[in-house]
């Protein structure tokens, strides 16, 4: 059995440089600030569908209060000059029962490098095991990659496009 709240993975990229894949931390908030800092206004508006750089404290503590039961949270620790520091991560929030919506975050100069996949794989994971059956996700349609990387996943997956969000469905097999 997963135990969520204490997932810690590593994972090699195409790069052959080592990444660590763990759980959120509340103590992470200066490491997010720190990387949406480094985050170039096309990833930002990507992610959040707008270009944001500032975490109020009600933003802090929705995203950082994980329960790991209905919200699981996921950071990318890498390696940057002798310390660890972090670079993105990835998410999902129960919506109903057996559905969660899946989000992702990752600074622009380690895209690319297969950290995507191995996000929503450990997030398939856990969430598999959690009980899910579907994740579901709001991308723009010009984010290719995230695209790329959820027909990648392995998983059955069904779009519908609403002017300049494509909705994603992925089912687990």
């Amino acid at each position: 059995m997963i135990d969520a709240a204490n997932y810690l993975a590593t994972e090699t990229l195409r790069d052959g440089r080592t990444i660590t894949i763990r759980t959120q931390r509340p103590e992470d908030l200066d490491g997010w600030r720190t990387a949406l800092a480094r985050a170039s206004a096309e990833t930002l508006h990507f992610r959040f569908f707008a270009v944001k750089r500032e975490v109020s404290e009600q933003e802090a503590h929705y995203f950082l209060d994980i329960d790991f039961v209905k919200h699981v949270a996921l950071v990318v620790v890498a390696d940057e000059d002798g310390r660890p520091t972090l670079i993105g991560g990835a998410r999902y929030y129960v919506v109903e029962p057996g559905k969660a919506e899946i989000a992702f975050g990752l600074i622009d100069e380690y895209q690319g490098k297969g950290i995507g996949s191995a996000l929503i794989s450990h997030l398939a994971t856990i969430g598999r095991e959690a009980g899910l059956h579907e994740l579901v996700a709001e991308v723009l349609s010009d984010n290719l990659p995230m695209l790329r990387v959820f027909e990648r996943s392995g998983l059955a997956m069904s779009t519908r496009r609403e002017g300049p969000v494509v909705h994603v469905t992925l089912r687990f097999p």
